[in-house]
């Protein structure tokens, strides 16, 4: 999640709605792809984010960057990074996480996953609409990927791969993305908590280069 700078036209607005909406239908797909060919599924969430990003106004990246913009870095789909897992319940805690621009953001965390990777808490983002959220670190925040965190599952930005019919949350480190912050300072996103930093490298999803 991002919080949205302020536009400075009436215009801007429509293009954030445009945006959200066209974010939504991308995981629609590839939820839908995913249960098929996941790596198939990957190949269309890369390419669809990288046209958004380069085309649309509403891009995380700064306007003069746009044009040259090649692509989104991922690591190859690996397989072995793909998980479901149930959330487990915890005793609910009320929290706070800062923002890259130094803000706090309210979260409730109640519950967890335990994954072949590590364990990772899950957590409610406590304001108006809501919305499940996932963020993590690794041992290779920092240099292979941005230090502040990548986000697994936003839903509040329809970033979400869906549940097994079991009701397991579908897991998978190779859609791990940067937040808005990593591609501008003007987006002030939230940081991913000392709760869930994992101990290795998890060389999967979106990376520095």
């Amino acid at each position: 999640m991002a919080s949205v700078p302020s536009p400075s036209d009436a215009a801007a607005w429509p293009e954030l709605l445009d945006w959200r909406r066209q974010v939504g239908a991308l995981y629609a797909r590839v939820r839908r792809e995913r249960e098929q060919d996941p790596a198939s599924a990957h190949a269309l969430w890369r390419s669809e984010r990288t046209r958004l990003f380069r085309e649309h106004p509403q891009s995380p990246l700064p306007p003069e960057a746009r044009t040259a913009f090649r692509g989104l870095p991922c690591w190859p789909y690996d397989p072995a990074l793909a998980f479901t897992a149930p959330i487990e319940p915890l005793p609910q805690e009320r929290l706070t996480i800062p923002s890259s621009t130094g803000q706090d953001m309210p979260l409730v965390r109640f519950g967890c996953v335990r994954l072949p990777v590590g364990r990772l808490d899950v957590y409610w983002i406590d304001v108006y609409g809501g919305g499940v959220f996932l963020p993590f670190r690794d041992a290779g925040s920092g240099t292979d990927s941005y230090g502040g965190g990548r986000y697994l599952l936003d839903t509040a930005k329809s970033a979400d791969l869906g549940s097994t019919p079991g009701g397991e949350l579908v897991l998978d480190f190779n859609f791990a993305f940067h937040p808005s912050c990593f591609y501008d300072p003007r987006w002030s996103c939230p940081l991913a908590p000392p709760q869930n930093v994992l101990k290795e490298p998890v060389r999967a999803g979106e990376r520095v280069s």
